[in-house]
């Protein structure tokens, strides 16, 4: 089983984070995205080492997508809910929030990881939204 099978969902979840972002603003670019992911590689690498790192200061849409796919890591992390757009968690068909198996940082890590070489990949292949209208096909 490759990397990106076993861990579809999470990166699929990631991607939904930056996707929605960029949905919302079109003007975006593949830049925003790198940098927001490259920051969270940078926290939770510390924090797999036991250390504290201070996040990279970022702006604009770069910092939208950080807290996006922020929040769909706390989740697959286990430390929280979902939360739709109006802040409510997301239930399941009895009405308790949606939980799954938790995943360690250093999966998380390795998943934001393979998250930059595409960005990197794309972008370099197709210009500065490549990534982001590459992989807008397939989440929605």
């Amino acid at each position: 089983m490759t990397f990106e099978e076993e861990y579809q969902d999470v990166l699929q979840n990631i991607e939904f984070g930056i996707v929605r972002v960029y949905q919302e603003h079109p003007e975006m670019v593949d830049w925003d995205a790198l940098r927001a992911i490259e920051s969270l590689i940078q926290v939770y690498s510390a924090e797999a080492q036991g250390k504290r790192a201070t996040p990279r200061v970022l702006a604009g849409l770069s910092s939208q997508v950080a807290e996006s796919v922020k929040a769909l890591c706390e989740w697959r992390l286990g430390r929280d809910s979902v939360v739709d757009e109006g802040g409510h968690a997301i239930v399941d068909e009895k009405g308790e929030p949606i939980e799954i198996p938790p995943k360690s940082l250093d999966e998380i890590v390795a998943c934001l990881k393979r998250i930059r070489k595409s960005i990197q990949y794309w972008s370099k292949e197709s210009g500065r939204q490549g990534y982001l209208k590459f992989v807008s096909q397939f989440v929605r």
